[in-house]
């Protein structure tokens, strides 16, 4: 499970195997099979929700260390903003873990999704299920050659909008906040950027390594965001990926 999927979704109109190909096409599933798939999809939902459980902590981590940088930082009118700056760090090391768990967690998810789609709704709905040589198909490929369903920076991104822009953005507050008011309130520039410096760091390459770091992830996100989107408006995905 190496690389990432280049586009693992069922496109509109796109069949996956012709009925004179595939002599099983739109044959119904007999109770032994139902059976099997039920099995399946159990087994699928429990490394789902495994998964799920790895990526919460992570997250409780990046809170935790968070707050503890929070209390040390504002703890004195002589404590150091440089927890602040250090847990900035930790965090965005939490969240390329998570990228790369987030990535396994897709895809138990996905063929969770796909059975829950393709499976059980046309079966509570009463429409009965077949091997219609589509969603099966795509589940016994998944099987067969198992691919990761997102990119790398893709899973970054969205576990950037989900979770982790929240404690970024908390963690820029407070070291604003940090500068600006404690322990008391600014008078000049000067004393912004000699509050900011760190030992022979000067304050003015820390606060513009600050922007560079929140804006890269900002960049992140928003890239994400407009990849999923596009994927959603041109229906290349319907429930892997």
């Amino acid at each position: 499970m190496a690389a990432p999927f280049a586009a693992a979704g069922r496109r509109d109109g796109e069949s996956m195997s012709d009925s004179d190909e595939n002599g099983d096409a739109d044959r119904p599933l007999s109770a032994a099979e139902i059976g099997a798939l039920a099995h399946l999809y159990r087994g699928e939902v429990y490394r789902s929700t495994i998964w799920r459980s790895r990526l919460d902590n992570t997250t409780n981590w990046a809170v935790v260390t968070s707050g503890i940088a929070l209390s040390l930082s504002y703890s004195s009118a002589e404590a150091s903003p440089l927890p602040l700056v250090l847990v900035g760090l930790l965090v965005a090391v939490f969240l390329i873990l998570e990228a790369r768990r987030y990535r396994y967690f897709n895809v138990w998810r996905a063929r969770c999704r796909l059975m829950e789609t393709d499976f059980y709704a046309p079966l509570l709905s009463g429409d009965g299920v077949s091997l219609d040589g589509r969603w099966n198909t795509m589940l016994s490929d998944d099987y067969r050659r198992p691919r990761f369903h997102v990119s790398y920076w893709l899973a970054l991104g969205r576990r950037l909008r989900k979770n982790y822009i929240y404690i970024l953005a908390v963690q820029a507050v407070a070291y604003l906040g940090k500068l600006v008011i404690h322990p008391t309130p600014l008078t000049s520039l000067e004393e912004l950027l000699e509050r900011a410096a760190i030992g022979p760091v000067s304050g003015s390459t820390v606060i513009i390594a600050g922007l560079v770091f929140h804006g890269l992830w900002i960049s992140i996100a928003l890239l994400s965001l407009r990849v999923d989107l596009m994927r959603r408006r041109t229906g290349a995905l319907i429930a892997i990926g």
